[in-house]
């Protein structure tokens, strides 16, 4: 029977794998095969994203598991069992590990996951790994929302360097801005001619006699 020491260590790494189950995403992983040099090349660049891999007791993982609501996990607990988890970034751990399963193929085999608190197949973790990381999705949304910015600045820098002035009245900027907007090959309406009375017919239009309209007298009276 264990002494108090031992139950004390496990318990204390059950509460650890507790809080890693916690965690915001996480793949677990028969590593069996692996060699010492591919795990140490792993390990340094799990780090790198910190990412928080372990080699795992799955008698002690069950009892985790349980401590979250994960029995659901107890059919892959069996073999050898790795675990990588990242504390906020959903994609990370997923995207790594699906990369090195890919490289040692079935030396190195994703058994299943969680994420936001639920049990995750394969299939899911494998989608979670297509999804582009979070610092790249932010750089995507960030370049969308300085677009429009981005074009007026540029506006303003080209009006500048034509004018040879630091800066451009407020005016101007806005016709330059909407001078941007129209396409460059649209056609300009053309304004209707005004026609001018040929010059003959206006000097003979100014030397025609006006016409008198006789005024009738009162008759006398008788």
């Amino acid at each position: 029977m264990p002494n108090a020491q031992v139950l004390a260590e496990k318990q204390a790494e059950v509460e650890k794998l507790t809080a890693k189950l916690k965690s915001a995403a996480g793949v677990l992983v028969d590593y069996a095969g692996i060699t010492v040099a591919e795990d140490t090349e792993m390990r340094a660049k799990l780090r790198a994203e910190q990412i928080d891999y372990t080699v795992v007791k799955n008698t002690l993982l069950r009892f985790a598991a349980k401590n979250v609501g994960f029995e659901a996990l107890d059919p892959i607990l069996n073999g050898t069992t790795s675990l990588a988890v990242h504390a906020t970034d959903v994609v990370v751990s997923a995207k790594l590990i699906k990369e090195y399963s890919g490289k040692l193929g079935d030396r190195f085999i994703i058994k299943g996951g969680f994420y936001d608190g639920r049990i995750i197949t394969v299939a899911e973790v494998e989608s979670l790994a297509a999804i582009p990381p979070l610092p790249q999705l932010q750089a995507q949304l960030l370049g969308t929302m300085l677009a429009p910015i981005s074009q007026l600045a540029l506006v303003i820098k080209l009006i500048a360097e034509q004018n040879g002035a630091v800066s451009a009245p407020a005016e101007t900027v806005a016709e330059a801005a909407a001078e941007a907007a129209v396409p460059a090959d649209a056609p300009v309406a053309e304004s209707a001619p005004v026609e001018e009375a040929a010059p003959a017919e206006a000097a003979a239009e100014a030397d025609a006699p006006v016409a008198e309209v006789p005024v009738e007298e009162p008759p006398a009276a008788e």
